[in-house]
């Protein structure tokens, strides 16, 4: 069984299963504690009744400690599994591990908001976003996409099906700071067919002033106002005319 003590001592493989380093997660840990008593108050039930007896009674779950819970939740969401194989790493069934995702999944996005770390997820505050500003103004956007289960629709299949992956997606746009690596800004949810462009335009990002900006040829055509863009140019080879 997959546990937070199980990667304790393996940095390599706990900074691919979780996207953090020992020390990064020993930050987010108290954050993580603190918002989880804040949302489940340990004088009440899962179910949000007051407790009858001390806490801490009876069977113990199989994620017991808080670093198990950030574990856990963490593990999901950088690999993204189906619910029924995560749980076959942390020895829970598909209903208690979609109810454990469900529990945990809130207390993350309020920790990370804690300290400062939640993307912007409007699009008309990234431009005084403390995230985007750390450093200087300095960003790099581009569409990411994570695999779906096929839609038994027909109309949604075509929607969601991305020819570049030739599998269902969806797709979501990211908007990262250069200098610091962190994430400004997390786009909304779009089917795996929207084009990068289209998705930035519909998106309306309001840019810091002076800001400069990355891109792939995703985003040709790209060109916010008051935006210095980059974006990089095939190499042409020798002896072979351009558009020949």
């Amino acid at each position: 069984m997959l546990t937070y003590t199980t990667l304790q001592d393996r940095p390599r493989e706990f900074l691919a299963a979780t996207s953090l380093t020992h020390e990064e997660f020993a930050r987010v840990l108290p954050a993580f504690a603190a918002a989880y008593a804040v949302l489940y108050p340990p004088d009440k039930t899962w179910e949000g009744k007051v407790r009858q007896r001390q806490g801490g009674g009876g069977a113990k779950g199989v994620l017991p400690q808080m670093a198990d819970k950030l574990f856990f939740i963490l593990v999901y969401q950088k690999t993204n599994p189906l619910q029924t194989m995560h749980g076959l790493q942390f020895d829970l069934s598909q209903p208690q591990t979609n109810y454990w995702i469900h529990r945990l999944l809130p207390v993350l996005q309020h920790a990370l908001a804690a300290l400062g770390m939640a993307p912007e997820r409007d699009a008309s505050r990234v431009a005084t976003s403390p995230l985007a500003l750390e450093g200087a103004p300095d960003g790099v956007i581009d569409g990411t996409e994570r695999r779906r289960q096929r839609p038994t629709d027909a109309a949604q299949q075509k929607e969601q099906y991305s020819g570049k992956k030739k599998t269902h997606t969806d797709k979501n746009l990211l908007l990262v700071n250069e200098h610091t690596k962190k994430v400004v800004y997390l786009g909304p949810t779009v089917a795996g067919k929207t084009h990068d462009k289209k998705a930035a335009d519909t998106a309306q990002i309001c840019y810091p002033t002076n800001a400069t900006l990355g891109k792939d040829t995703g985003f040709q055509g790209y060109e916010p106002a008051g935006v210095l863009t980059r974006q990089p140019k095939k190499t042409q080879r020798p002896g072979v005319e351009r558009g020949g």
